[in-house]
């Protein structure tokens, strides 16, 4: 088995989800073709250079549709010898696609691939495109199907988490948040975006609200409550699964939640002799990679029982992770993995996360698994992880090391 090495990383800044937002006139593809041209740019990517391009996309719909990887790479400097696959692991689809190539460079099917994702969330709404699990009454009865919200509150009360917890979680991400971009920790992988006439659209994360603190989050009503207890009522299917619960305790709002945002990441990976061959420097080692499947309704519990896979599949104890990434769909699953795992809260998502910054769902993996080597080399950490739970049930992660 060949070792699989991260050369570079970058990402575009996220702008607001919104028609207001900085980044709604940038398409999906021309928002990937920026990332894609900055990684040519400063690697000197020149002809047939990476085998593939692996990317991340959720909503494959309209122009985001079509196999909007190969569309990337026709609509960047790349060379059109370079193809393109798009992969929809739902909110783990960068991390996967990531994950994807590390395995292809270790199985030896090519020495260098370049993976990450997109996602334009402003321009393309999320689920727009679908899906039986929750339009097919077959499935979505044998599933127990709810709404991730709704699985977010089941989190919290099976686990005991409550409202103050996950506000207190999302004050500490719109601090970190703040913090990081105020000491330039995001310089070396955040690439302006800019419109084609050359004009500066959006250099910083433009969701961020770090005047965010318990009273202006505990003004917020609950986003889910009206859905889980009045209409369509999916309290009732969460405790016909859950019997043992007695009410679900609504506690997420779109304070402790992640934003909606436009956003796209992209990772040079490649073996040694491609380093090399070619005058690049490795900046970590991928050491491993999981995915596993776990419950459907309760749906986001995933960077648990997938760390524990990671974990034993290396050969590793928690105690061996320096720093994690975990993301922040909603505040209970950071607040369930680092319960489960007894993990210090200095050690998680210590420049903030999407609750701060926004999830823009096909890149968002990428993004943090970036965001994690940079801060390894700016706190002279040796080892992270990287997991986000998924929809339908499943969880992702990654172990990457310093070299």
């Amino acid at each position: 088995m060949e070792d699989a090495y991260i050369y570079d990383a970058v990402r575009s800044p996220r702008g607001k989800g919104r028609k207001d937002g900085a980044l709604h006139e940038v398409t999906a593809a021309k928002l990937s073709a920026d990332v894609l041209n900055a990684l040519k740019t400063r690697n000197d990517l020149n002809g047939h250079a990476v085998e593939d391009v692996i990317w991340g996309n959720v909503t494959q719909v309209g122009e985001q549709g079509a196999c909007l990887a190969r569309t990337a790479v026709l609509a960047s400097d790349l060379d059109e010898s370079i193809p393109g696959v798009s992969i929809n692991r739902f909110c783990a689809s960068g991390l996967e696609a990531v994950n994807m190539a590390a395995n292809q460079v270790r199985g030896g099917a090519g020495d260098a691939y370049i993976a990450g994702g997109v996602e334009c969330m402003s321009r393309v709404p999320m689920g727009s495109d679908g899906g039986a699990i929750a339009a097919d009454p077959t499935i979505a009865m044998k599933t127990y199907f709810v709404p991730q919200g709704i699985s977010s509150d089941i989190i919290a009360t099976e686990y005991g988490f409550t409202r103050d917890q996950a506000d207190e979680l999302a004050v500490r991400s719109q601090r970190r948040a703040k913090a990081a971009w105020d000491d330039h920790r995001f310089d070396r992988s955040v690439i302006e975006i800019r419109d084609i006439n050359g004009l500066p659209i959006l250099g910083h994360d433009e969701y961020m609200r770090p005047e965010t603190d318990m009273q202006s989050l505990g003004a917020l009503k609950p986003s889910f409550k009206d859905m889980g207890e009045v209409m369509p009522g999916f309290d009732k299917i969460a405790l016909m699964k859950y019997p043992h619960l007695e009410r679900i305790n609504h506690i997420h709002h779109a304070g402790n939640s992640s934003g909606i945002v436009d956003g796209a990441a992209a990772i040079l990976i490649g073996n040694k002799a491609y380093g090399e061959k070619n005058g690049l420097t490795p900046r970590a080692r991928i050491r491993a990679t999981a995915k596993i499947g776990t419950d459907p309704t309760i749906m986001l519990t995933g960077p648990v029982p997938v760390t524990h896979k990671i974990l034993a599949d290396s050969g590793m104890n928690i105690s061996d992770i320096d720093l994690f990434e975990v993301n922040e769909a909603f505040a209970s699953v950071v607040l369930r993995f680092m319960q489960a795992f007894e993990v210090d809260p200095d050690v998680v998502n210590v420049n903030g996360g999407s609750i701060a910054m926004g999830h823009p769902l096909g890149a968002t993996g990428a993004i943090i698994l970036g965001t994690l080597l940079d801060e390894l080399e700016r706190s002279d950490k040796e080892t992270g992880l990287a997991t986000l739970c998924i929809g339908s049930g499943m969880g992702a992660a990654t172990i990457i090391e310093r070299v």
